[in-house]
């Protein structure tokens, strides 16, 4: 086939909707569903890496995200509970193009899912829960439950991005398989203000804090000065015993150690954290990605990156395939080298960051990531290697098309 009529993608987070504004700009009609009502209000996760970048940029919203977002411009550091610096990486000697942009993930949502609206060639269905799945050789379908009754959806191919918990993933492997580990550690999510940060000594954009039984980040997410504080706690107890909690940890934690006059907390979400990798991103007419596909813990922004990436190659290879320059065997090789580049790239890296953060603070500098930061001191080349690093997580798929033009690769956005 060398025309694809259609393409269904489940979810609408931002990976679903990356694809589907995508996948609609390069002529390929597009149906969008999900379960819910309306967008995720949830801020969620808010960095993006370069690799990320990238694909915003290819997509023509790049430049709104920034307006409604910010660069990350100040340092980002390592500290033990008392604020001793352990090692600081100085943005400064980092390209202003490497530099993370920050916007919470429901503001991500709000820009893509305009842009979507305007695409004749895509469609947006909320209130559309997937029920069961099917396909043959020449299309997919997905039966639907709406308010208005039971339905049935096909196309050409489905994508699934609908979550760590998706239903297209469960109805291809089953609802226990999704290989993997799930931390011991317990994590709790909190976005608050407080003032008082800036006045303590800690200039950070971001920062972590090293210690056996206060490990954490501390993050600005907005411009109005909101943070991300996220925590680890003691695993098994309840919701309410995390939020009765919360106090307590923001006083052992946050520098000043305020009273709870001293700050506002805007949301609470403990959660427990995985690093599973499905046992393949393609089975016939069906794919995956993101969060659908793959998880690892939130610290370094890896699995955000790492879906957004997913879609961005993705894309390639159903444009490719549309537009005669590629066979369905690139999805094989879609699914082959995202899956590596989680095992080679995301889960080792974003494993060693969380593991980083809970050693004991009065010992850790003689950790080698540590000893690094102070070598980069000296040397912004060190810096900027670091950086770039996470540029390793991406591929191009246009080099692989069976067809160029004039042995050249083409660009197909």
């Amino acid at each position: 086939m060398t025309h694809i009529a259609k393409v269904i993608v489940v979810g609408a987070g931002p990976s679903g909707l990356l694809l589907s504004l995508i996948l609609s700009q390069q002529g390929i009609k597009t149906t969008l569903v999900d379960m819910a009502e309306t967008l995720d209000a949830a801020p969620r996760a808010t960095h993006y890496a370069w690799p990320a970048q990238y694909e915003f940029i290819r997509a023509g919203v790049f430049e709104e995200i920034l307006a409604a977002g910010f660069r990350v411009d100040n340092s980002v550091s390592w500290r033990k509970l008392d604020g001793t610096l352990l090692g600081q990486i100085d943005i400064e000697n980092i390209p202003e193009q490497e530099r993370m942009v920050c916007l919470p993930l429901n503001g991500l949502a709000k820009i893509l899912y305009g842009r979507i609206t305007k695409e004749e060639n895509a469609e947006v269905l909320w209130g559309h829960k997937v029920t069961s799945i099917g396909q043959d050789a020449s299309r997919a379908w997905i039966h639907v439950v709406t308010a208005e009754g039971e339905n049935r959806l096909e196309a050409d191919y489905i994508v699934g991005c609908d979550g760590a918990n998706s239903q297209i993933r469960r109805s291809l492997f089953g609802d226990l398989e999704f290989p993997g580990m799930t931390w011991d550690q317990q994590i709790v999510a909190t976005n608050a203000y407080y003032p008082d940060m800036a006045s303590a000594g800690w200039g950070d954009d971001s920062a972590f804090l090293v210690d056996k039984d206060h490990w954490s980040m501390i993050a600005r997410i907005q411009t109005d000065g909101l943070l991300r504080i996220t925590y680890g706690e003691v695993p098994g107890l309840t919701r309410e015993e995390y939020i009765a909690r919360q106090p307590a940890k923001y006083k052992a934690l946050l520098p000043g150690h305020p009273d709870p006059d001293k700050f506002k907390v805007v949301n609470i979400s403990p959660y427990k954290v995985h690093q599973r990798l499905a046992k393949s991103m393609r089975e016939g007419r069906f794919l995956l990605a993101a969060d659908a596909a793959h998880l690892c813990n939130p610290f370094g922004g890896l699995g955000l990156t790492g879906g957004l990436v997913d879609v961005g190659n993705l894309s390639d290879c159903l444009v490719g395939i549309h537009k005669g320059l590629a066979d369905e065997t690139i999805l094989d090789r879609y699914s082959e080298v995202r899956r590596q580049k989680y095992k080679d790239v995301v889960n080792p890296t974003s494993s060693a960051n969380m593991r980083l953060l809970w050693q004991d603070g009065e010992t850790a500098e003689q950790d080698e990531f540590f000893r690094l930061l102070t070598k980069a001191r000296n040397d912004p080349a060190i810096t900027q290697e670091m950086a770039t690093s996470i540029h390793r997580i991406m591929h191009d798929f246009r080099k692989e098309y069976n067809i160029k033009s004039n042995g050249q690769v083409v660009d197909t956005r």
